[in-house]
C-alpha cells in the first residue's frame, strides 16, 4: 500500500546516492575524457541506461551482493592503474593536462569500450548504494524509484564536472589525485569486509577529502591559467560577431 513514508524514504535514496556516488562520478567523467566533446554526453547517457539495468537486476539480487566484493578489489587495481598512467605514462609532464585518448578494446570501437568501462565502473560503486537502499526499505518500488533518481542527479553531476574540467585543464590532475584516493578506499573496504583491517574509512571522511582535493585542484588550476571559454561562451561570442557584422 501507498505511504507517505515510501516518498520519504524515496527523498533519502536520493540524498545517500548523490553521497555515495561523488567518487564515482568523478571517475565517470575522467573515463569519458578521452573521448571527443561530441561523444563524451553520449558514452555517459549509454553508461547510465545500462547502469538503469544493471542497478534494477541487482537490487532484486541484493542478497547474493554481499559475496562479490572482490569485485573492489579489481576496481581498486583497475582506477590505481589509471592513476599511475597519468602521472607516470608520459615523459613530457605538460601533457597531464590532457587526458588520455579513448582506444579500441577487446574489438570494440574507442567509443563503445569508453560506454563498457563506464558501465563497469558503475558496477563497482553500485554494491554499496544497492545494499544501504534494501537496508532501509522492503519495497522493491521504492529502491528501484530511489536508486534511478539518484543516477539521474548523479549524470547531472557528471555534467558539471566535465563542464569544470573544459574551463580548468589543469584540474585533471586533481581529478587523478582523487582517483588513487578513491581506489585506496575501495582496497581498505575490502580488506576490512574480508576480516583482514579492524577498522574502515567513515563516508564523511572520504567525501569531505574529496571535496578538499578537488577544492585545492580547482584553485590551484586558477592560478596557473585563465578558464577555457566553455561552448555557450564561444556561441555567445559568435552570435555576437554574427550582429555586429550584419549591422
Amino acid at each position: 500500500m501507498l505511504q507517505s513514508a515510501d516518498f520519504l524514504t524515496i527523498a533519502l535514496l536520493i540524498a545517500l546516492e548523490g553521497l555515495l556516488s561523488a567518487d564515482n562520478a568523478m571517475v565517470l567523467a575522467v573515463l569519458v575524457l578521452g573521448l571527443p566533446k561530441k561523444d563524451q554526453r553520449k558514452a555517459l547517457h549509454y553508461g547510465i541506461l545500462g547502469a538503469f539495468a544493471f542497478r534494477s537486476v541487482a537490487t532484486v539480487l541484493a542478497v547474493y551482493l554481499i559475496g562479490v566484493l572482490w569485485v573492489k578489489l579489481v576496481g581498486s587495481a583497475y582506477l590505481l592503474y589509471l592513476s599511475h598512467r597519468h602521472f607516470f605514462g608520459t615523459e613530457d609532464p605538460t601533457q597531464r593536462h590532457t587526458p588520455p585518448k579513448a582506444r579500441p578494446w577487446l574489438g570494440m570501437t574507442a567509443f563503445w569500450a569508453t560506454v563498457v568501462k563506464v558501465e563497469l565502473t558503475d558496477i563497482v560503486f553500485a554494491i554499496d548504494s544497492i545494499l544501504v537502499a534494501v537496508a532501509m526499505s522492503p519495497k522493491l518500488w521504492v529502491i528501484l524509484t530511489g536508486g534511478i533518481l539518484g543516477i539521474v542527479m548523479m549524470r547531472l553531476v557528471i555534467g558539471q564536472l566535465l563542464s569544470f574540467i573544459e574551463r580548468y585543464p589543469p584540474l585533471v590532475d586533481g581529478a587523478f589525485i582523487i582517483i588513487a584516493w578513491v581506489a585506496v578506499k575501495l582496497l581498505i573496504e575490502f580488506l576490512h569486509a574480508g576480516g583482514y583491517l579492524a577498522f574502515e574509512i567513515p563516508r564523511w571522511v572520504s567525501l569531505g577529502l574529496i571535496v578538499v582535493i578537488f577544492s585545492v585542484a580547482w584553485m590551484y588550476a586558477r592560478s596557473q591559467s585563465p578558464p577555457r571559454a566553455s561552448r555557450t561562451d564561444d556561441a555567445a561570442k559568435k552570435l555576437l560577431n554574427e550582429e555586429e557584422r550584419l549591422s
